[in-house]
């Protein structure tokens, strides 16, 4: 590589562009109520935020208890709100047996009329050389718990008429080839929203599935924080939390109730494949 090419590299990779994220605000979940796994940080995160800032009550809910607290205090700072509108709740959805009674208990005294099936994780290599306990580490998380805490929350609005959402995230990688557990976890997701949303519709019950390309979270953040340059990606950049956080708001909202089954893909053209596209 040549010394031009170098510092042309270099300063691409580090340059930083404004981008300025609209964020929507105002009444539009106005006394609506959520619930929303992994909402300590990244995407979960900036959705419960969004909720709040249009007016819906949040519960966030994740494993480790002092980043929801933290969470939590931080949100009520930031968005100079009432405390009472914020709940957390410790819950681990790869723990069938724990998530449904400690979810059973908190849905017997709370009404919720938002679900969103946020947490995932990522991990382990590229088939053939998957070990099985990555294997299952991913799935129990992303499809298992996906769909036990489905059947909980699906259980829970038909038995007491609550006609609401369930917004699954997903991810972009539901398009792609399964050659991974992360990437055969989202195709399985993918179908489980497409599934829920028909048996479920007749009940009010609106079901629908967000897949963000690559974000800017703590699972993929880069050594510069805040840096949304991403060279391989066709927008060059990450997406940020609160743009999925935006869509996330108008999906759960009354302007989505005709979008049923649907996934809406934020991959930045990233979903644009073809055979050339071979680093994503």
């Amino acid at each position: 590589m040549n010394i031009k090419a170098y510092i042309k590299k270099k300063l691409v990779r580090v340059k930083k562009e404004k981008v300025i994220i609209p964020c929507l605000e105002g009444h539009i979940l106005e006394g609506r109520k959520a619930l929303v796994t992994g909402g300590s940080s990244g995407i979960g995160y900036s959705i419960a935020e969004s909720f709040l800032k249009n007016g819906a009550s949040v519960v966030i809910c994740g494993r480790n208890i002092s980043k929801l607290e933290e969470a939590k205090q931080k949100l009520i700072i930031s968005l100079d709100c009432n405390k009472t509108r914020i709940q957390i709740l410790q819950l681990d959805i790869s723990d069938i047996v724990e998530m449904k009674n400690t979810l059973q208990s908190f849905l017997a005294n709370n009404i919720i009329d938002i679900f969103v099936n946020n947490a995932g994780v990522n991990g382990g290599d590229l088939f053939p050389n998957t070990l099985e306990e990555d294997y299952d580490k991913v799935l129990d998380t992303n499809l298992k718990g996906m769909y036990f805490i489905s059947q909980e929350f699906a259980k829970y609005m038909v038995e007491n008429k609550i006609e609401g959402n369930i917004l699954n995230i997903t991810s972009s990688s539901s398009l792609r080839p399964g050659i991974s557990p992360y990437i055969v976890s989202k195709w399985g997701e993918r179908s489980l929203t497409l599934g829920m949303a028909k048996k479920y519709l007749s009940y009010g019950i609106i079901v629908n599935g967000l897949a963000p390309g690559s974000t800017l979270t703590p699972m993929l953040r880069n050594d510069v924080e805040n840096d949304l340059s991403l060279d391989y990606s066709p927008s060059k950049r990450y997406a940020a939390p609160e743009e999925i956080a935006n869509l996330a708001t108008v999906l759960v909202s009354g302007m989505g109730r005709m979008i049923v089954g649907d996934t809406i893909y934020a991959t930045g053209g990233a979903g644009i494949l073809t055979f050339d596209d071979t680093t994503y």
